[in-house]
């Protein structure tokens, strides 16, 4: 009996060919796997030339003790007890920009301004001013010159100095070298810091360039030649007159008198109408306007008469008319 044995295909047969592998065996992986060498590199940049002169010219800082500032207290006053200075104080004993600094020393102390003024009597609104006033006289000693300062060393000179203490410190120098000039008083001062800090916010305003900034006259004549604009636009033109008259006696620059004098003469020449009558002798009628919120509940509108014929411009027209019945 013939027996036909099939061959097994080459997968399934025992027998491996071990010697005929297209690449070579590899080496079973180790446990332990050596240390790879790395290469490394390090590049040192050299510091720049600014920052190695900011390093070598740094020298060691050495301790410095906490320094207060200097006391405002005049030498004279700083060895004295509380109760001296509030004896200083009540009875105004020295000048004012003297014991004015006491205060600021007595506030730091614990001391309110009710208390001072019911110590000392001195009301809070003058203590402020005291103080704020040696404040402007230190700024004066410091960029003015004696002369200047002495001025201000009388009673009624913290007013005059608290008034310009909006100013900068050039600007407070020319301006009391101003006030000391003219003579000013508390109201006319105000006037002049007023004007001086309100000059620059008025570029290109009417007539704004003839007028020169560095000078205190020409700011204050500024604010005058302003006001007789404003009083011409209300219809009131002798205070527009005599706002310019103001401006003429304190302008300093050629320039702006000119200008001044101009707009006085358009004045005066502005005071009569074609008719040849004064301008004060007419009729002005006062109009009033009202807001949307007064007249939203209204439902009928009346008109009522808002002037009357006076008896003197009657005896004008009355006369008036007699010279030309007699023409």
């Amino acid at each position: 009996m013939l027996t036909v044995t099939t061959p097994k295909p080459l997968f399934l047969s025992t027998r491996r060919l071990h010697h005929h592998h297209l690449y070579p065996p590899q080496p079973p992986p180790s446990p332990h796997k050596p240390p790879k060498s790395l290469s490394i590199s390090a590049l040192i940049i050299p510091p720049s030339s600014s920052y190695g002169t900011q390093t070598t010219s740094q020298k060691p800082q050495v301790y410095q003790p906490y320094r207060p500032p200097p006391s405002p207290v005049p030498s004279h006053y700083r060895n004295l007890d509380t109760n001296a200075r509030l004896d200083i104080l009540s009875n105004r004993l020295g000048s004012w920009f003297e014991y004015a600094p006491l205060i600021t020393a007595l506030i730091q102390e614990g001391f309110t301004s009710s208390t001072l003024e019911e110590i000392t009597g001195v009301a809070s609104i003058e203590q402020n001013l005291l103080v704020v006033a040696a404040q402007v006289r230190d700024s004066l000693v410091e960029f003015a010159d004696d002369e200047t300062v002495s001025y201000f060393g009388s009673p009624g000179s913290p007013e005059i100095l608290y008034e310009i203490r909006i100013l900068n410190n050039p600007q407070r120098v020319t301006a009391a070298r101003f006030i000391i000039d003219n003579g000013f008083d508390r109201k006319k001062a105000e006037e002049l810091a007023r004007s001086i800090k309100d000059f620059p916010r008025r570029y290109g305003d009417r007539g704004w360039d003839y007028f020169d900034e560095n000078s205190p006259g020409d700011c204050l004549a500024f604010m005058y030649f302003r006001q007789a604009h404003e009083h011409r636009s209300a219809f009131f033109p002798e205070l527009s007159k005599a706002a310019l008259e103001r401006a003429l006696e304190v302008v300093e620059t050629d320039r702006a008198r000119q200008r001044v004098e101009a707009e006085l003469e358009g004045e005066e020449k502005e005071g009569e109408s074609e008719g040849g009558l004064n301008v004060e002798e007419l009729v002005r009628v006062p109009v009033v306007r009202m807001a949307i919120g007064e007249v939203a509940g209204s439902s009928v509108v009346v008109v009522l008469p808002v002037c009357r014929e006076e008896a003197e411009v009657k005896k004008k027209k009355k006369k008036t008319q007699a010279e030309e019945n007699l023409n």
